[in-house]
This record gives structure tokens, C-alpha cells and sequence, in this order.
């Protein structure tokens, strides 16, 4: 799944901090527009992909950290991940998770997304489901086939929010969950945390 993960992480730009330090707004962020579930996507990856370009590796993290923690929902996504341990975990095991989450999914994509740099997200249609909806869009690369991405988005405030994404049709939330499952079961949860840990950035 490291290629999946890598488009998705790269056409998506991720998911945002929870605990990331609270910094100055990039001006740019202005331009995304989350009134819209098709605006949206459209202004977020026009966005994401304009930090790839510009900035460096150094630069683009906090830039990602900023534009997705504020229009991914985080604690939707993170509970998710752990829907099955989270009865079983102590508040401070939670805690430790949710500050370890976001700089885990960070330091292992953020290279990566280099290499998608080239991309461009097109927005095809936009399906309403209940308060939100299915934004149906293709990623194309330079001498690469067309994928599939499809970004769900739910009303949350006066905005709009990703709680999910698929790519060529595999979950990103399903997928990651099933990680992060076997991960638990072989080696417990503190290990999970303390793994994350070592991956941030």
C-alpha cells in the first residue's frame, strides 16, 4: 500500500496536527475556499500543491501542518484509527496518541510528496451525501495514468471538512486503521505510540 499511501498523502497533503504549534497563517491559506465541497477540494490541492513548488522541505511542513489542521477533521479521522483500543486505553495513553498522531503521518509523507509535485487534481463531480458530500476527482501525473480520488468532506461550522479519502479505490481511513490494528496486536498499544514517535518530524 506505499504507493496508495503516497498519492493519497500527496493529492490530500496529508493530515493535519493536533498538537502542532500554533504559528502565523500562511497568507495563501486565504485562498482555499471550504464553502463548497467541489471549491474546496479544487482551492485545497491548488494550495497544497503551490507550497510543493515554492517552498522547501523545511518550509512545507508547517505550511501542511497549518492549511490541514485546519480543514481535515482530526478527531474524526484519529478516533477512527483506533476505534477498536480506544475502550482499553487509559485518557493518558489517548492523549499520548493524539499528540503522537500527526507528526507520525507528517515525517513518514512529507518527503514523499515531493515526487507528486508535478500532480494536478482535477474535480469531476460532487456527490451530496447527508450534511456533506463524495467529491469525486482524478490526479494525473506527467506520463502517468489518470487516478481515481474521491474526498469525503462533512459540513462542520460554516465550513467544509475531509474526513476521509479514497484512491483507485482503496480507504485511506481503512487502510490505515488495519495498520495500525496489526500493529497493536503484535506489539501493544504504548509501542504503537512510541513507534509513531519515532517516525514524526
Amino acid at each position: 500500500m506505499t504507493m496508495f499511501r503516497s498519492v493519497a498523502i500527496a493529492a490530500a497533503v496529508g493530515v493535519a496536527a493536533l498538537a502542532a504549534p500554533v504559528l502565523t497563517a500562511p497568507a495563501a491559506a486565504a485562498t482555499v475556499d471550504n464553502s463548497d465541497p467541489s471549491r474546496f477540494i479544487t482551492t485545497l490541492s491548488s494550495e497544497a500543491f503551490r507550497v510543493l513548488r515554492t517552498g522547501s522541505k523545511a518550509s512545507a511542513r508547517p505550511q501542511f501542518r497549518q492549511l490541514l489542521g485546519q480543514y481535515f477533521a482530526i478527531d474524526e479521522i484519529g478516533d477512527r484509527l483506533i476505534r477498536r483500543w480506544r475502550p482499553q486505553i487509559s485518557p493518558a495513553q489517548y492523549q499520548a496518541y493524539q499528540a503522537a498522531l500527526p507528526g507520525f503521518l507528517i515525517g513518514t509523507y512529507a518527503d514523499r510528496l515531493y515526487d507528486y509535485s508535478d500532480a494536478k487534481v482535477t474535480v469531476v463531480r460532487a456527490i451530496p451525501r447527508g450534511d456533506g458530500a463524495a467529491v469525486q476527482s482524478t490526479v494525473v501525473r506527467p506520463g502517468a495514468n489518470p487516478v481515481t480520488a474521491i474526498w469525503t468532506v462533512q459540513k462542520v461550522g460554516g465550513g467544509y471538512k475531509i474526513t476521509n479519502l479514497t484512491v483507485a479505490g482503496v480507504n485511506l481511513v481503512l487502510t490505515q486503521t488495519a495498520d495500525f490494528d496489526s500493529y497493536v496486536q503484535k506489539n501493544g498499544f504504548d509501542k504503537l505510540v512510541a513507534f509513531m514517535k519515532s517516525r514524526s518530524s
